[in-house]
């Protein structure tokens, strides 16, 4: 290759090379960057049973007796009281909604009934349907007391016959010897509702 065509040939690569720093300058465009940060309040979420945070609370029916005609503080026939689940949501800042349930039944007498809102039944787990509710989150109230009667009555039955039967359970019952107990868990749930 003659000299000239390389100097040709090196002239035009330079000239390419100028040409295109001078053209990128001239067609270039505006960037601006801006920073900054992102921030939330986040809602608060307190859910409380009979002034406890935990799940799970076992209830002893003895300790909430409305009398004590039996010695040692014990449930017989005749006995009657009641128990709260006071469902507490008022530092919550979001809809929620509960459900009660009973687990872990164990050795219930038979002729024991409960009360809740005018219905008797002879099974606590036959009014979880009942014991729901849903609070919206701009509510002023988020307090639910939960009032449950118990009742062990001291004769059971319309007739001699049937009175006499379940006065033969009642005795069956107490010799077993054995506690009565349940397992309460009120679970609260954040929902979105809108009012």
């Amino acid at each position: 290759m003659s000299k000239k065509r390389k100097i040709i040939i090196a002239s035009a690569i330079l000239l390419a090379i100028f040409m295109s720093f001078i053209g990128g300058q001239t067609f270039s465009k505006y960037i601006s960057e801006v920073k900054g940060t992102g921030s939330a309040n986040i809602a608060s979420w307190s859910f409380k049973v009979n002034d406890s945070e935990e799940q799970m609370q076992t209830i002893s029916l003895a300790s909430t007796m409305d009398n004590y005609s039996v010695k040692g503080n014990k449930l017989a026939p005749g006995t009657h009281g009641s128990f709260h689940l006071k469902i507490d949501g008022s530092n919550t800042e979001v809809g929620f909604e509960y459900k009660v349930k009973f687990l872990n039944i164990t050795d219930k007498p038979q002729n024991l009934t409960f009360t809740y809102g005018g219905v008797t039944l002879n099974n606590l787990q036959e009014f979880e349907n009942q014991l729901v509710g849903t609070f919206y989150a701009t509510a002023t109230n988020k307090i639910e007391d939960i009032k449950i009667e118990w009742e062990w009555p001291f004769e059971t039955g319309h007739d001699n016959t049937s009175v006499e039967e379940n006065n033969k359970q009642d005795t069956l019952d107490a010799k077993k010897g054995k506690d009565y107990t349940f397992d309460v868990v009120v679970t609260g749930t954040q929902v979105l509702v809108d009012q």
